[in-house]
C-alpha cells in the first residue's frame, strides 16, 4: 500500500496481475490468431500502380501560431512541375532533417544517423522512399531498403522516411493521387 499526497490509500498491483485478470491463462501463441493477424500487416499489401512522381525537399519551415510559444513545423516538398505540399512533423524530426539538409553532423548521432550507420555496417542501403497514401490528413510512406541485392519495402512515417532518404541521398517519390489530393486543399 502507498499514500498519495492527499492521504488517500492507493493499492499497488503489478502489471502482470492486470493482464492475468483480463486474459486469464491465455498466451498469444495459444492459437492461430497471432499468425493470421501478422499476415494482414500493411507491409504485405499487394503492389498497386502508384504513377509515382519524384519530389525534392525544399526545406523545413516553422510558423508561429500566435498563441504564445506554439508553432507549426513542416517539410515542404515540390515536384518538377512546381506542385508543392507540406508534411507536418514534430520538432525533433524537423531538426534531424534540417541538419541532414545542411550536411551538419550532430555531436552525438541522432536516431536516423544511428540507423544509417547500422544499415551501412550490415550492407544495406536506402534505394528510395515512396509517400504512397494519404488518408484522413495522414501521409503514409515506405522505405525501400536493399540488402544483398534484395529490395524490401518497410512501412514508415513519412518524416522518418524523408530523414533517411536525405542521409542516403536516395530519391523521394510520391504517388500521383497523393499529389493531386494535396493540391485540392
Amino acid at each position: 500500500m502507498g499514500f498519495c499526497p492527499s492521504g488517500t490509500i492507493l493499492r499497488r498491483q503489478t502489471v502482470g496481475s492486470d493482464f492475468k485478470d483480463i486474459f486469464g491463462d491465455w498466451r498469444p501463441d495459444d492459437d492461430d490468431r497471432a499468425s493470421s493477424e501478422r499476415s494482414s500487416e500493411p507491409e504485405r499489401r499487394p503492389d498497386r500502380s502508384l504513377n509515382e512522381k519524384e519530389v525534392r525537399v525544399v526545406n523545413v519551415y516553422e510558423i508561429e501560431n500566435g498563441h504564445g510559444n506554439e508553432s507549426t513545423i513542416f517539410i515542404l516538398l515540390r515536384d518538377n512541375i512546381g506542385r508543392e505540399f507540406k508534411i507536418f512533423v514534430k520538432r525533433d524530426v524537423a531538426y534531424a532533417i534540417s541538419m541532414a539538409i545542411g550536411n551538419e553532423t550532430p555531436d552525438r548521432p541522432f536516431t536516423h544517423d544511428l540507423m544509417k550507420t547500422v544499415m551501412e555496417r550490415v550492407g544495406a542501403t536506402v534505394e528510395r522512399i515512396t509517400i504512397d497514401d494519404l488518408w484522413q490528413d495522414t501521409f503514409y510512406a515506405k522505405i525501400s531498403i536493399v540488402t544483398n541485392g534484395v529490395s524490401q519495402d518497410i512501412d514508415s512515417r513519412p518524416s522518418d522516411a524523408l530523414a533517411m532518404a536525405i542521409r542516403f541521398r536516395a530519391p523521394i517519390y510520391v504517388a500521383e493521387n497523393v499529389l493531386e489530393s494535396t493540391q485540392a486543399e
